[in-house]
Order: C-alpha cells, then structure tokens, then sequence
C-alpha cells in the first residue's frame, strides 16, 4: 500500500506517521508539520497530493503523547513544547530517509499553520534540510513551553530564522492577524538581513489557513490554487533526485 499510515517508537511513545512512498528507486521526499487541529482530512489530504507528485511523504502526529480524551485544538497546542515538537519531527525524518522501498534525498520541509511555525523551526535547527515552504506560520516570536522533559524555550522559531540555510518560500494571506502584514514584513526582513535566500507570496481577500477546503468560511480556492503550484515550482527546483 503505498499510502499507509507508520508507527515509530519516540522516548517510548508510539507515534503515527502519515507516510506516502512512490514506485521508485529513488525519490525527493518532503515532511510534512501538520496544523493545529492535527492529523485531519485536509493534512491527508496534502500527503496524498505530495505523494502522487512523486515525492516520498512522511507526516508526524505531533499529538502522541497527548490523553486520547483531549480533543480541542487549542488545549492540544498548548501541551506541546518545542523541543518535544523538534524530538518528533526529527524522528519522521529520519523514518523518511530510512524507508527501504525507495532511496529518499533531498528532502523538503513543509507546513500550515502550527505547522508552518515548525517547518521554520525545522529549517533552523536542521542544516540538512533542501528546502522549506512555509504556510502562514504564526506564533513566530513565541516558545511553547517546557513539555514533560523540560529544557530551553527561551529561543523562539524567529530567532531561529538567522541559521535557516536552506532556501524559503512562504505564503501569506494579507487578511491574516497572526502572521499579520506586519508579522510577513519582519519575518522577511529578519531573513534578508542574514541573507537568508527567500520568497514570500501574499494572497488578497485570504486570511488565516485559506487552503484548508474543510473550513468553508476560510477556504479561498483561487489563492489556494495559486499557493499550491507555486510550492509545487519551488520544490521542483530545489528537491531534485
């Protein structure tokens, strides 16, 4: 089955991983940080899309540790921390690089919403890393906090963004509050001034997630259309087998 979902032990938890592998002996793969509602149909869905483009597709649940009786999306946010978010996407990528049906490299990072903020998290801390595309990740200026395993959160996913080496392109409602306007500016700025190669796009009359078909007053089909196949060019030029 070449969409299915995995199961990898993580400081003794068992996390699921959404993974789509290719016939192929070799393929790019992209890893995908999901939103905050989770593993839900519009993040299967951006697997499913990734996967029958070719790329070999792994994406975490972030949530494994979490009470199974825990269901709302913001309460879940707030029990994760960033270095347990870093342990577990870690862990999908190394599950990615280490599938034997296909021999997977260069690989992508991508993201929406919270997972946007962690896919530039991701292009911080990880050097190997070929490219990140960045979907309307807030909370940029913010730690979550300390996790059952305690450690450092006084560094936040922005001041993670001068180590980025990878190349960057980000997209960005301009009715969004969280990233707003402004948020975009800074982020952009922050990246040109380490000289942090990037691109941004911004959508008019989109707000906050306006590719995630499952929310009707959200979704904007046209800028979703637009976001979608400029992710798809940019991963075209930079994952390449």
């Amino acid at each position: 089955m070449p969409v299915r979902w995995d199961e990898i032990d993580v400081d003794g938890s068992k996390m699921r991983v959404y993974v789509g592998v290719p016939d192929a002996p070799r393929c790019a793969g992209v890893l995908v940080c999901h939103h905050g509602p989770g593993m839900d149909a519009f993040m299967l869905d951006v697997v499913h899309r990734l996967f029958r483009r070719g790329y070999a597709v792994a994406a975490p649940d972030l949530y494994h540790r979490q009470p199974a009786d825990v269901t709302d999306t913001y309460a879940r946010m707030g029990m994760l921390s960033d270095e347990q978010i870093v342990t577990d996407m870690d862990a999908g990528l190394a599950h990615l690089r280490g599938l034997s049906e296909c021999a997977v490299g260069p690989v992508g990072v991508t993201g929406f919403c919270m997972g946007g903020r962690t896919a530039f998290m991701m292009a911080g801390v990880r050097d190997d890393l070929a490219a990140a595309a960045v979907f309307y990740g807030g909370r940029m200026k913010t730690s979550f906090g300390t996790g059952s395993g305690g450690g450092d959160v006084s560094t936040t996913p922005f001041d993670l963004l001068a180590q980025i080496r990878c190349p960057v392109v980000g997209f960005f409602g301009d009715e969004d509050a969280d990233p707003s306007p402004a948020d975009v500016d800074a982020l952009s700025a922050e990246l040109a001034r380490h000289a942090r190669p990037h691109e941004f796009h911004r959508y008019r009359d989109a707000g906050h997630a306006f590719l995630n078909f499952t929310n009707p007053q959200r979704y904007r089909p046209r800028a979703a259309a637009a976001a979608w196949a400029e992710m798809l060019a940019f991963f075209g030029a930079h994952l390449r087998p």
